[in-house]
């Protein structure tokens, strides 16, 4: 099994308070334990984008990934997610595949919509516009990286252009999407996208909140055929591991009720504005108006990250592997304020207690390609 780390650049002090220490210091520290990763054989890094505030300091994934892919050399780059309403369709298109040239081919591309205002405010773009963007931009971009072509578009109007460099190899099996509205779920069925199972804002949904019904399989063998299985998902959650059961729990109940505070400010969901934003109806039902229901949303949040010693936390991620069948996990393994000599144990930690076991559970993989492959495809964007 394929098995990474997902990293959310969270830079704030122990109480979600800023943080005491500068920016500066903050992203050299992350960039340093990307590149120790693929030191402890992990086999991937995966990168958010968050704009203006200290809930993620990572306005450019693919700049930061484009600097990993120099630093190391086997280790898969991905984006978790590249927010695409926030993008330019062309523009973004020749990023990722300058970025799987550059690395080689190692590029997993992860999309999303993106849910808070002040990041749609602060990129002077109006929110109800984002399903509309979101949707144009898959059905723009996923064709492009396969074709090195882009055309169309109701909203962008993009003219016939020609991307160079030409794509590297398909990005067939390698695009993923982290969809909860069933909208989302269709479209991505129907362009072929994978799916990424995040520890994201969803489990801060209240026990009144209505399920959302899920149609992504459905839909895509109505696509693709009912012999035909989309490319096995990612999987991903907080782990914490440590020789003590009871200090693991407390580290995760501490930086993960942080992660939580924090997130549920930045994406304002005490006032459970996204009831009145177009194509964001489905999450209106997250609404935590007390103190009490916030603090309620926390225990359920730090109730469900994997913590404890190494046996314990296998046990948790193979229940977790029989859940959603992926071809691969990609742990957070530090967040919400967490400081990095705790950030390093826990990585090294990990890779020691229960990094060989998780590597050998057989997965059908879609995005890890041979290294003869990859030095071919690279042979062949040659003239």
């Amino acid at each position: 099994m394929h098995v990474g780390m997902a990293t959310g650049l969270s830079h704030y002090g122990p109480n979600g308070e800023d943080a005491p220490y500068p920016d500066a210091r903050f992203v050299r520290e992350e960039l340093e334990k990307w590149v120790l990763a693929e030191e402890l054989g992990l086999d991937s890094v995966w990168i958010t984008e968050h704009h203006f505030t200290r809930h993620s300091l990572s306005p450019d994934p693919l700049m930061y990934l484009s600097y990993l892919a120099g630093r190391t050399r086997r280790l898969r780059l991905g984006t978790q997610v590249l927010v695409l309403p926030w993008h330019d369709p062309v523009r973004v298109a020749e990023q990722i595949i300058q970025l799987d040239h550059v690395s080689s081919g190692r590029v997993i591309l992860g999309v999303g919509r993106g849910m808070a205002r002040r990041e749609f405010n602060g990129l002077r773009l109006d929110q109800n516009t984002a399903r509309e963007r979101y949707d144009e931009m898959l059905q723009l971009i996923v064709p492009a990286l396969e074709t090195g072509v882009m055309e169309g578009g109701e909203i962008f109007r993009q003219p016939r252009v020609e991307l160079r460099p030409r794509p590297f190899r398909s990005f067939k099996g390698r695009v993923f999407g982290a969809f909860g509205s069933p909208p989302s779920q269709e479209l991505a069925a129907r362009l072929g996208l994978g799916r990424l199972y995040t520890s994201a804002l969803p489990v801060a949904r209240p026990a009144s909140a209505r399920p959302m019904p899920d149609v992504y399989l459905s839909t895509w063998k109505e696509t693709h055929g009912e012999d035909s299985a989309p490319p096995p998902p990612f999987a991903s959650g907080v782990v914490v591991v440590d020789p003590s059961a009871d200090r693991a729990i407390e580290i995760a109940r501490t930086y993960g009720g942080n992660s939580l505070r924090v997130g549920i400010e930045h994406y304002e969901m005490r006032t459970g504005y996204l009831a009145s934003v177009k194509g964001y109806e489905a999450f209106g039902s997250i609404r935590l108006e007390t103190d009490a229901e916030v603090e309620q949303a926390v225990d359920n949040f730090t109730s469900q990250i994997i913590a404890g010693t190494p046996d314990q936390v296998l046990s948790q991620l193979e229940a977790m592997r029989d859940k959603f069948s992926p071809q691969g996990l990609f742990p957070q393994l530090f967040l919400g304020g967490m400081p990095d000599d705790e950030a390093v144990r826990n990585m090294r930690y990990f890779a020691e207690t229960c990094l060989p076991e998780l590597k050998s559970w057989p997965a059908r993989s879609t995005v890890d390609a041979p290294a003869d492959e990859l030095e071919a495809a690279g042979a062949g964007a040659r003239p």
